[in-house]
């Protein structure tokens, strides 16, 4: 059978969740152990608010409970009155701390930490990411100090035990409330939580050991790169505090927009001005690839608007694999609008001389014609 969660919290089940809070703090202080020392019905009851409140201040939890189940009977049942998954007592404390404040022991902090990751944005051209570049890039981060070395101390010594806190790292203090005197816990502020200090601090880091610098760091880029693709370079980001381990540089690549081609994967798009005349016979024509090399293509005769000529293994490179995509050109058939005389007189020739006419097009679904793409594209 499931809990009614809202019933042990005492509110209904349309209650916000400030409402759930303030009758959890009411409940909390009531049955809290320190207010209710060896009385193990107010630890149950302390128990089951706490679970009660943890269920209905998360969204899935609560959503669930709406719907006439019970989140927590999956964590296992068992123990006093089936909440014994739910965490134990340690986990009560933690949301008694997070609405009441305070804080159960942690211990000292460890001086040397590991240091963060660091990303950045470097613009290539399109070319250099067809055959790939060696980029410098200037990074402002945090490296080694190389006065202590990473100890923080300026003569190197071992930090000493700090006699404030005596290398808990924190002190405790007792503190009155309407609970009674309530035991709390804050980071010790001689050493700030490491537990020991640095008797003579590197004048350079001022104990941290490490310090902001800029360097250059050397990035291959490889051939086949894409925009918004990432390059990781491990342990080349920042040093952690007391000299730790570095993180990791990530280098995101940005490809500047192409005068002439778009990229599609490892196709190469542009677009051809045709003219009519040779769009009728057929012509040839070449463009600069990427490489610098002419492509030549050929345009069939007869060639209609929107057609695509396709040079297999023009394109880009694969990224670590081998092998290149296609160059893809669109054809844009230009029909001639100032005409003079004699071409007008050859134009009407050869209307005549054909049996070409305007004419509404019907289509059968089946056909290859431009109206059947056009049509299928826009079913997609």
């Amino acid at each position: 059978m499931s809990v009614d969660y809202y019933a042990v919290l005492g509110v209904d089940q349309q209650a916000s969740e400030q409402e759930i809070k303030k009758a959890y703090r009411k409940l909390a202080r009531k049955y809290h152990p320190d207010v209710n020392p060896d009385d193990d019905e107010a630890a149950a009851k302390f128990r089951e608010v706490s679970v009660a409140y943890e269920v209905l201040t998360d969204p899935e939890k609560r959503r669930i409970v709406d719907m006439g189940g019970d989140p927590m009977a999956q964590a296992g049942a068992g123990g006093a009155g089936g909440f014994s998954g739910f965490g134990g007592a340690s986990t009560f404390s933690d949301i008694f701390e997070t609405v009441f404040g305070g804080g159960a022991s942690r211990g000292p902090r460890p001086r040397v930490q590991h240091g963060n990751d660091a990303l950045l944005r470097t613009e290539i051209t399109l070319e250099q990411a067809f055959s790939g570049v060696r980029h410098e890039i200037t990074v402002d981060t945090a490296i080694l100090c190389d006065n202590c070395q990473g100890s923080g101390s300026e003569s190197k010594a071992a930090p000493v035990t700090c006699t404030q806190c005596q290398g808990r790292g924190e002190i405790n203090e007792v503190q009155r409330s309407f609970l009674g005197n309530v035991m709390t816990s804050r980071p010790c502020p001689t050493c700030q939580g490491y537990g020991d200090i640095i008797p003579d601090p590197c004048k350079k880091c001022d104990g941290d050991g490490r310090v902001r610098a800029r360097r250059d760091i050397t990035v291959d880029i490889p051939p086949g790169i894409a925009d918004g693709m990432r390059i990781r370079k491990t342990a080349a980001g920042e040093v952690g505090p007391g000299g730790g381990p570095a993180g990791d540089l990530y280098i995101e690549i940005a490809v500047a927009p192409h005068p002439i081609f778009i990229r599609d994967g490892d196709d190469l798009h542009f677009t051809v001005r045709v003219p009519m005349v040779d769009a009728a016979l057929g012509s040839t024509f070449g463009v600069e690839g990427l490489n610098g090399k002419q492509v030549n293509m050929e345009v069939p005769a007869g060639t209609q608007p929107d057609a695509e000529l396709v040079a297999a293994g023009k394109g880009m490179p694969r990224l670590r694999h081998e092998g290149h995509g296609s160059l893809i050109a669109h054809i844009d058939v230009v029909i001639p609008t100032d005409l003079d005389e004699n071409t007008k007189d050859l134009l009407e020739q050869i209307r005549n001389h054909r049996s070409d006419a305007t004419d509404v097009h019907h289509d059968d679904h089946n056909s290859n014609s431009f109206f059947s793409k056009l049509r299928n594209r826009f079913r997609r």
